[in-house]
C-alpha cells in the first residue's frame, strides 16, 4: 500500500483545496424589452416581458 514519505504541509493542503470553494458568479443577459440585467430563461423582473411577449404586469 502507497504511504507518503512526508508530512503534508497545512500550506500545501489547503492550497490543493482552495479551488473547491471558489463560487462562481452568476450569468446575466440583457433583457432585449428594456435592456436590463436579468438571468437567463427567466422572465425579466423590471419588465415583466420573455422572449419579446409580455407574461407579467409589473407595475412601476
Amino acid at each position: 500500500m502507497a504511504v507518503p514519505k512526508r508530512k503534508l504541509s497545512k500550506a500545501r493542503k489547503n492550497k490543493r483545496r482552495s479551488n473547491v470553494w471558489k463560487l462562481s458568479a452568476p450569468a446575466f443577459s440583457k433583457c432585449t424589452q428594456c435592456g436590463e440585467l436579468k438571468l437567463p430563461h427567466r422572465v425579466c423582473p423590471n419588465c415583466g416581458y420573455y422572449k419579446g411577449k409580455e407574461v407579467i404586469k409589473v407595475e412601476a
